[in-house]
Protein backbone atom coordinates (compact mmCIF):
# COMPACT_ATOMS: atom_id res chain seq x y z
CA UNK A 1 0.00 0.00 0.00
CA UNK A 2 1.48 3.70 -0.94
CA UNK A 3 0.26 6.81 0.67
CA UNK A 4 0.00 9.58 -2.09
CA UNK A 5 1.20 13.29 -1.87
CA UNK A 6 -1.19 15.86 -3.03
CA UNK A 7 0.00 17.59 -6.53
CA UNK A 8 -2.78 19.10 -7.49
CA UNK A 9 -5.95 21.06 -6.37
CA UNK A 10 -8.34 18.68 -4.42
CA UNK A 11 -10.95 20.57 -2.58
CA UNK A 12 -11.90 23.35 -4.54
CA UNK A 13 -15.51 23.65 -6.73
CA UNK A 14 -17.56 25.70 -7.98
CA UNK A 15 -20.40 24.86 -10.02
CA UNK A 16 -21.33 28.25 -12.80
CA UNK A 17 -25.02 29.64 -12.32
CA UNK A 18 -25.68 28.28 -9.31
CA UNK A 19 -26.07 31.75 -7.17
CA UNK A 20 -24.89 30.63 -4.43
CA UNK A 21 -22.61 32.77 -2.35
CA UNK A 22 -19.10 31.03 -1.13
CA UNK A 23 -16.37 31.38 1.79
CA UNK A 24 -14.04 28.86 0.27
CA UNK A 25 -10.30 28.90 1.20
CA UNK A 26 -7.30 27.08 0.06
CA UNK A 27 -3.90 27.39 1.13
CA UNK A 28 -0.64 25.60 1.31
CA UNK A 29 2.29 26.34 3.80
CA UNK A 30 4.06 24.95 6.54
CA UNK A 31 2.87 24.91 10.08
CA UNK A 32 5.02 27.23 12.58
CA UNK A 33 5.01 24.93 15.58
CA UNK A 34 3.25 21.73 16.59
CA UNK A 35 -1.25 22.22 17.10
CA UNK A 36 -2.42 22.49 20.33
CA UNK A 37 -5.81 21.27 21.23
CA UNK A 38 -8.11 21.67 24.40
CA UNK A 39 -12.19 20.53 24.36
CA UNK A 40 -14.45 22.82 23.62
CA UNK A 41 -18.47 23.00 23.26
CA UNK A 42 -21.27 23.46 26.19
CA UNK A 43 -20.59 19.84 27.47
CA UNK A 44 -16.41 20.08 26.76
CA UNK A 45 -16.80 17.21 24.57
CA UNK A 46 -15.32 18.49 21.49
CA UNK A 47 -11.59 18.66 20.69
CA UNK A 48 -10.18 21.74 19.14
CA UNK A 49 -6.77 22.20 17.31
CA UNK A 50 -5.56 25.00 16.56
CA UNK A 51 -1.98 25.83 14.53
CA UNK A 52 -0.19 28.63 12.67
CA UNK A 53 0.31 28.30 8.82
CA UNK A 54 3.28 30.37 7.07
CA UNK A 55 2.50 30.72 3.34
CA UNK A 56 4.62 32.30 1.40
CA UNK A 57 3.25 35.35 -1.09
CA UNK A 58 5.06 36.46 -3.76
CA UNK A 59 4.92 39.97 -5.18
CA UNK A 60 3.76 40.35 -9.23
CA UNK A 61 6.70 41.05 -11.21
CA UNK A 62 9.35 41.14 -8.13
CA UNK A 63 11.37 38.27 -7.07
CA UNK A 64 10.99 39.36 -3.24
CA UNK A 65 7.69 37.69 -1.32
CA UNK A 66 6.96 38.08 2.48
CA UNK A 67 5.07 35.28 4.78
CA UNK A 68 1.64 35.69 5.94
CA UNK A 69 0.74 33.80 8.86
CA UNK A 70 -2.98 32.34 9.01
CA UNK A 71 -4.53 31.06 12.07
CA UNK A 72 -6.54 27.74 11.40
CA UNK A 73 -8.57 25.69 13.77
CA UNK A 74 -10.21 22.46 13.14
CA UNK A 75 -12.95 20.57 15.32
CA UNK A 76 -13.57 17.07 15.83
CA UNK A 77 -11.83 13.77 13.63
CA UNK A 78 -10.04 16.54 11.83
CA UNK A 79 -8.64 18.03 15.03
CA UNK A 80 -7.51 14.14 16.19
CA UNK A 81 -6.19 13.65 13.00
CA UNK A 82 -3.82 17.16 13.55
CA UNK A 83 -2.97 16.10 16.77
CA UNK A 84 -1.62 12.98 15.85
CA UNK A 85 -0.07 13.49 12.29
CA UNK A 86 1.18 16.72 11.99
CA UNK A 87 4.10 18.44 13.59
CA UNK A 88 6.34 21.87 13.11
CA UNK A 89 7.60 22.56 9.96
CA UNK A 90 5.59 20.01 7.75
CA UNK A 91 4.03 21.48 4.82
CA UNK A 92 0.12 21.13 3.99
CA UNK A 93 -3.13 22.03 2.31
CA UNK A 94 -5.77 23.35 4.20
CA UNK A 95 -9.48 23.61 2.70
CA UNK A 96 -11.49 25.28 4.74
CA UNK A 97 -13.60 28.66 5.00
CA UNK A 98 -12.54 31.95 6.44
CA UNK A 99 -14.30 33.01 9.75
CA UNK A 100 -13.99 36.40 11.84
CA UNK A 101 -14.90 36.95 15.67
CA UNK A 102 -14.17 39.50 18.84
CA UNK A 103 -13.86 38.95 22.13
CA UNK A 104 -12.47 41.60 24.43
CA UNK A 105 -9.21 41.56 25.71
CA UNK A 106 -7.56 41.86 29.17
CA UNK A 107 -7.09 45.38 28.84
CA UNK A 108 -11.09 45.98 27.48
CA UNK A 109 -10.51 46.76 24.13
CA UNK A 110 -12.32 44.66 21.52
CA UNK A 111 -9.62 42.19 19.74
CA UNK A 112 -10.93 40.90 16.07
CA UNK A 113 -9.73 37.89 15.21
CA UNK A 114 -9.84 35.95 11.55
CA UNK A 115 -8.87 32.55 11.20
CA UNK A 116 -9.60 29.54 8.89
CA UNK A 117 -11.80 27.23 10.23
CA UNK A 118 -10.51 23.43 8.70
CA UNK A 119 -12.69 21.37 6.72
CA UNK A 120 -9.77 19.51 5.26
CA UNK A 121 -6.35 19.25 5.21
CA UNK A 122 -3.52 17.43 3.20
CA UNK A 123 -0.03 16.12 3.26
CA UNK A 124 1.64 18.61 0.71
CA UNK A 125 5.12 16.80 0.49
CA UNK A 126 6.60 13.48 1.34
CA UNK A 127 7.71 12.59 4.89
CA UNK A 128 11.13 12.85 3.55
CA UNK A 129 10.75 16.05 2.84
CA UNK A 130 10.09 17.87 6.76
CA UNK A 131 12.33 20.04 7.63
CA UNK A 132 12.41 19.47 11.43
CA UNK A 133 14.03 15.69 11.27
CA UNK A 134 17.73 15.03 11.89
CA UNK A 135 19.84 14.10 9.47
CA UNK A 136 20.13 10.08 10.30
CA UNK A 137 15.51 10.13 10.75
CA UNK A 138 16.26 11.46 6.92
CA UNK A 139 18.30 9.06 5.75
CA UNK A 140 16.73 6.00 7.50
CA UNK A 141 13.13 7.51 5.37
CA UNK A 142 14.40 8.36 2.30
CA UNK A 143 16.04 4.40 2.44
CA UNK A 144 12.10 3.38 2.64
CA UNK A 145 10.80 5.25 -0.16
CA UNK A 146 10.69 5.09 -3.63
CA UNK A 147 11.86 7.36 -6.32
CA UNK A 148 8.62 9.00 -6.54
CA UNK A 149 8.76 9.74 -3.01
CA UNK A 150 5.51 7.02 -2.10
CA UNK A 151 6.77 4.96 1.43
CA UNK A 152 5.63 1.00 1.56
CA UNK A 153 3.56 0.77 4.10
CA UNK A 154 2.65 -2.24 5.79
CA UNK A 155 -1.17 -4.25 5.62
CA UNK A 156 -1.35 -3.90 9.34
CA UNK A 157 0.35 -0.39 9.81
CA UNK A 158 -2.27 2.30 11.62
CA UNK A 159 -3.52 5.19 9.29
CA UNK A 160 -5.16 7.95 9.44
CA UNK A 161 -8.32 7.46 7.26
CA UNK A 162 -10.09 4.44 6.32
Amino acid sequence: MTIPVMKQSVCFAFKKGTGEKMNKVELMGRLTKSPESKYVGGSGDTLMAKYTLAVDRKYRGSNSNDTDFINCVVYGKGAEFAMKWLKKGMKIVVCGRIQTGSYVGKDNRKVYTTDIVVDEHYFAEGKTSSSDRKPEEKNEAEAKTDKEGFMEVPEDAELPFE
